[in-house]
């Protein structure tokens, strides 16, 4: 691991690379912000950690809180540790809410303190490295995003998925249970053999055994031939129950003996077979509910729920929502051969809906946007005119207000977004309007412009500067 220093102190800064680099680790230093910065800009993979300092000399327009805001916002794997000569708790504060994981006095450094940091800053790496490879895990089985609740999720897969465990994975409709259920097989001892699905809901009740079970030739008016059933097929891998709340209750007990003790009877038969299965169940149900209405059984609910995997609904994890835009978007791109973007404003825009159909919902209005619209960026209107085509997406109740009114046109709708947009950024930034600028993708002029159009008052943002 490579440690970066950035300090105006000289000689502190040569005494800190020395303890650094008594434990074995490569340092490099720097002695103004811009120097650090640039270096960062061509070599960010081999940092491992930054010591910044708080302060630097007078000469210098920025400080180390800068480039604190400057990593997290690019290179946001880099831990920043934060030095200063003049400590405050208010320092200390804003440095954590900028991002720092520790914060020290040089009056207090010592050899031990340093040591703690790098190990601390370590153990972060470490973690950070298993949430990478965990997100990973998910987005090759098209499940997208880095919020904590992804983070959790994917850890529940591979967890319960290495074990040979019934698993029951709940959550609402559109938020991919089927995919989660194809990635716990992909972790699971299983994996090199199939994973069978039964559709519970289009299964016809009079054919439910001998789909599941299998029959012997003749066992009933058009058996023909020897079938083998879904459990059969599903051998030494998985067997996906869909939609396993639809089942009616008078075929439920059919599932006890079979998932108990693995066995089958074909219809028909009067022999049980082995069957080597491992049970991953889907519902959008409340099966404890559906149990004190009558509607489910206690014992089935027991044997295919060893252990549950919740997915949690869109609405808890829109930061997420970005990725899942660019996700589809990338995939349009490389099978349409074409460039198309969604603007920010389009993406923020998606970001403030609640979706009732969830991932699924979300991922169908992008791919009929992408296909539809002929212009190259997609902006708010063409989302906008595509929610209210759709009968199934309405614009959200509670957020409406703040980018449509039936008495604004649609022209008048998007500057209120613009101006939304842009008050967030100037306060985000504390008022700078080259950050604000750069972080809403257009140049200072038109930023300039804009801010005249709408009246913003930009001293009052650095009013609020602390």
């Amino acid at each position: 691991m490579k440690v970066l220093i950035a300090d105006d102190n000289v000689d502190f800064c040569s005494t800190i690379s020395e303890i650094v680099s008594s434990f074995g680790y490569e340092t490099v230093m720097f002695n103004d912000p811009d120097s650090a910065m640039n270096y960062l800009s061509e070599n960010n993979r081999e940092i491992g950690l930054a010591l910044l300092d708080i302060e630097f000399g007078p000469s210098e327009k920025k400080t180390g809180l800068d480039i604190l805001e400057h990593c997290r916002k690019k290179y946001p794997s880099i831990p920043v540790v934060m030095i200063s000569g003049k400590g405050s708790i208010e320092t200390a504060v804003k440095a954590t809410k900028l991002g720092a994981v520790n914060f020290i006095e040089k009056s207090i450094v010592s050899k031990k303190r340093i040591k703690e940091v790098l190990e601390s800053a370590v153990s972060r790496l470490e973690s950070k490295g298993e949430e990478k490879e965990i997100l990973h895990f998910l987005q090759v089985h098209g499940l997208i995003g880095n919020s904590k609740q992804m983070i959790e999720l994917g850890d529940h897969v591979i967890r319960f998925g290495r074990t040979d465990l019934n698993i029951l994975v709940t959550g609402e409709t559109g938020t991919g249970k089927k995919l989660v259920a194809k990635a716990i097989h992909a972790v699971s001892r299983r994996s090199k053999n199939s994973i069978v699905t039964v559709d519970i809901p289009n299964i016809p009740k009079e054919l439910f055994q001998s789909e599941l079970f299998g029959h012997i030739k003749g066992a009933f008016s058009g058996a023909t031939d020897t079938k083998r059933g879904l459990f059969h097929k599903a051998h030494r891998g998985t067997l996906f129950l869909d939609e396993i709340g639809d089942m009616p209750l008078d075929l439920q007990s059919n599932l006890l003996i079979p998932i108990e003790e693995r066995q089958v009877r074909k219809v028909g038969s009067v022999e049980s077979e082995d069957v080597d299965v491992r049970i991953v169940s889907a519902t959008d149900k409340n099966l404890i509910n559906e149990m004190k209405e009558g509607t489910f059984r206690e014992p089935l609910y027991h044997r295919l729920r060893e252990c549950e995997i919740y997915i949690p609904p869109l609405r808890e994890r829109k930061e997420d929502i970005p990725l899942i835009v660019d996700y589809y978007l990338r995939i349009h791109n490389e099978n349409f051969d074409e460039q198309k973007v969604f603007s920010p404003s389009a993406i923020e825009f998606m970001s403030e809906q609640i979706w009732k159909g969830n991932v699924r919902e979300l991922a169908s209005l992008v791919r009929v946007i992408l296909q539809t619209v002929k212009n190259e960026e997609i902006e708010v209107s063409d989302v906008h005119k595509m929610l209210k085509t759709s009968s199934s997406s309405p614009i959200v109740e509670g957020k409406a207000e703040a980018y449509l009114s039936a008495d604004r046109t649609l022209k008048e709708d998007l500057q209120q977004v613009d101006k939304k947009k842009i008050d967030a950024t100037l306060k985000r930034c504390n008022g700078n309007v080259s950050k604000s600028a750069s972080q809403l993708g257009i140049s200072r002029e038109t930023l300039h412009n804009k801010i005249r159009k709408y009246d913003l008052d930009v001293q009052q943002y650095r009013k609020n500067r602390k």
